[in-house]
């Protein structure tokens, strides 16, 4: 039989879907923390022993999360009775179910489909409003003086050229930079981190493949990255699907690939 925290489960992934929940971009998905509950301090809490303590404790990871799943369903516009929430629970914890497990299963079984379809339908609204609105971003930036637009959308601006090669697809770059959406919110930045960015240049976004492929040693540019070159109407925390994404990209190294040793 399912259970209602699996199926919780389920509708807060798919508010992260629809970009209600946001995280850093760079982790995956995080289960979202139980809410602290609104009681006395800690100091003026007394339980009679440990086991009793844990089981409060239990009880308020489990209710603090249902609390922050529902809240997230609401905004999809799933909006369950918690009375009823709780009165099935203290009937099933007493063996007293209005249900059989066979209503539940399939009762279960179709909140679940109507999550995902609210889900999916909030999350095409979505795409379809932040493409337009990217669209005008990349229309405005593209008449800035110093800006160029490649084949693929890209469009990039070198503040300071560096010198000597830009990097391949083969070589490892070393970067500082900081990544916004196109309302100036931050979802990732190296400099707050205090520790440069190491990766391989045809390991990332392609936005960032091509970009950074414009670029010196020394060199710092503005990355403005069509959704199709960067992660599309792929799910990632903290980044709406189908974003325009701006980074200021400072290239600190390139690192070539060190070459196979001959053959004897």
């Amino acid at each position: 039989m399912k259970s209602l925290f699996k199926v919780t489960l389920l509708a807060t992934s798919m508010a992260f879907a629809t970009g209600a929940m946001a995280d850093d971009a760079a982790s995956k998905t995080a289960a979202p923390a139980a809410a602290t509950p609104a009681t006395a301090p800690a100091s003026a809490v007394k339980f009679d022993s440990e086991d009793q303590k844990a089981a409060y404790a239990l009880g308020a990871s489990l209710g603090g999360y249902m609390n922050n799943s529902l809240k997230d369903q609401d905004k999809l516009g799933v909006v369950l009775d918690r009375t009823q929430i709780q009165a099935g629970f203290k009937d099933a914890f007493e063996s007293q179910s209005k249900l059989s497990d066979a209503e539940i299963e399939q009762t279960l079984q179709t909140f679940e489909n109507r999550v995902k379809e609210k889900a999916q339908a909030k999350m095409m609204e979505e795409a379809k409003v932040n493409e337009a609105k990217g669209a005008e971003y990349r229309a405005k930036f593209a008449k800035e003086a110093g800006v160029k637009k490649t084949e693929s959308g890209l469009l990039y601006k070198v503040e300071t050229a560096g010198t000597g090669a830009a990097p391949k697809d083969s070589d490892s770059v070393v970067v500082n930079y900081k990544g916004t959406l196109i309302d100036g919110t931050e979802f990732d930045n190296s400099y707050k981190r205090n520790q440069p960015a190491t990766f391989r240049l045809d390991s990332v976004i392609p936005g960032w493949t091509e970009g950074l492929k414009n670029l010196k040693k020394g060199g710092k540019m503005t990355l403005v990255i069509p959704p199709a070159l960067a992660y599309g109407d792929n799910v990632i925390p903290g980044i709406p699907v189908n974003s325009t994404l701006v980074f200021q990209v400072e290239l600190l190294d390139i690192k070539a690939e060190a070459a196979e040793p001959k053959k004897k």
